[in-house]
């Protein structure tokens, strides 16, 4: 039975040419073909090269007889290569869409088939889909500008430096520990390392003392790391100061939704709730239905600040209607129920901050700063 063309899909010379990039580290698979009901072409290059890349999508209009004046569609999954890929297409005048692998439905048998030529073709084929009007077929990633995503990297170098400060800390304690020794760490701790007695009243062996003024040293350069970047302006420091008005936000917590949340476009409630993840999954299917908690699927870093800042806002903003309503529903529970009431009250004063950092409107009886 001959399987005739989906509405809207042309196989004639006017056609546009679909192509799909799996990317991998070291080669790139691509899949070209004009139609759902059409012959494929499958073609592998090396990662980045970019030159064949142009040349495949030559012979590709070729081989499937699409005119040189047709459009080029391409999708690939979001990744490591993170967006390079799809500005260099889009310079190219090839319309293409970064999509959310984690969005893309897959076989649920607990062994399938699982090649790069197969990611490659079930990608076509949804791409496809997706240009014929079938926009549930996956989620697209929204790629921001150049700009925006490089000030982004101010603060994740905060990030990084403060979690390796805490790391490295964190590793002289434990060294010191094994041996029975408490000690504040200060600047003149390079000195007393040799002189420092054990809980026995011995002195540190010479191999542990060694290595404890290896980790003062990478220590001491973290720190020199994280002043200088503390010094540096961000180009979200007006929003993060605006957010810092509010009683009960801190610094670091408004930097990180400023610069990860808030400089993203987002345009309406429902979008910065599923940009933080913290969104319920029901599951319901004939009589058995129950809650499987929040998605996760949104920022990390945002999720958990959020987290802390909701127990902070409760505690210093005991007026606003925020705290009231959690206070209403939760404050009378159980800790697990607490902890599930602070959850949704992170998720409305996401929303709320986001009003307030946009509009300039202040959530209902929160306090400002003197």
């Amino acid at each position: 039975m001959t399987q005739m063309p989906h509405h809207g899909e042309s196989t004639g010379s006017d056609a546009a040419l679909y192509m799909a990039v799996e990317l991998s580290a070291s080669r790139w698979h691509l899949a070209f073909a004009v139609g759902l009901a059409t012959p494929s072409r499958r073609r592998t290059i090396a990662a980045g090269d970019l030159a064949a890349l142009q040349q495949e999508i030559a012979a590709a209009r070729r081989r499937l007889g699409v005119s040189a004046s047709a459009p080029v569609r391409s999708c690939y999954e979001a990744g490591r290569d993170g967006f390079w890929v799809h500005r260099v297409l889009a310079r190219a005048d090839i319309r293409n869409v970064v999509v959310d692998s984690a969005s893309i439905e897959v076989n649920r048998r607990q062994r399938r088939a699982k090649t790069d030529r197969l990611d490659a073709d079930a990608l076509l084929r949804r791409l496809i889909r997706y240009w014929l009007g079938e926009r549930d077929q996956w989620k697209v990633v929204h790629v921001p500008s150049v700009d925006v995503e490089d000030a982004r990297h101010a603060e994740r170098s905060l990030a990084m430096l403060t979690a390796e400060r805490t790391r490295y800390r964190n590793r002289l304690h434990g060294l010191l520990a094994t041996h029975g020794v408490r000690l504040r760490l200060t600047r003149a701790f390079a000195a007393r390392v040799a002189t420092l007695p054990t809980a026995d009243g011995r002195g540190l062996p010479p191999g542990v003392c060694a290595r404890l003024l290896v980790v003062w040293r990478v220590l001491e350069t973290i720190e020199r790391e994280l002043t200088h970047a503390r010094a540096a302006a961000t180009p979200a420091a007006v929003r993060t100061e605006r957010l810092r008005q509010l009683k009960g936000i801190r610094v670091r917590s408004a930097a990180v939704l400023a610069t990860e949340v808030f400089a993203r476009d987002v345009r309406n409630r429902r979008e910065v709730g599923a940009l933080s993840g913290l969104v319920p999954v029901p599951y319901q299917s004939g009589d058995a239905a129950r809650d499987q908690g929040i998605s996760r699927a949104g920022l990390k870093a945002a999720r958990r600040i959020l987290v802390e800042m909701a127990w902070s806002w409760v505690r210093w903003q005991p007026d606003s209607a925020l705290t009231r309503w959690y206070r209403a529903r939760f404050a009378t529970g159980g800790t697990r129920l607490r902890r599930i009431g602070i959850v949704a009250l992170a998720r409305k004063l996401l929303i709320a901050l986001w009003r307030y950092s946009e509009q300039g409107l202040v959530p209902a009886g929160a306090v400002l700063r003197a």
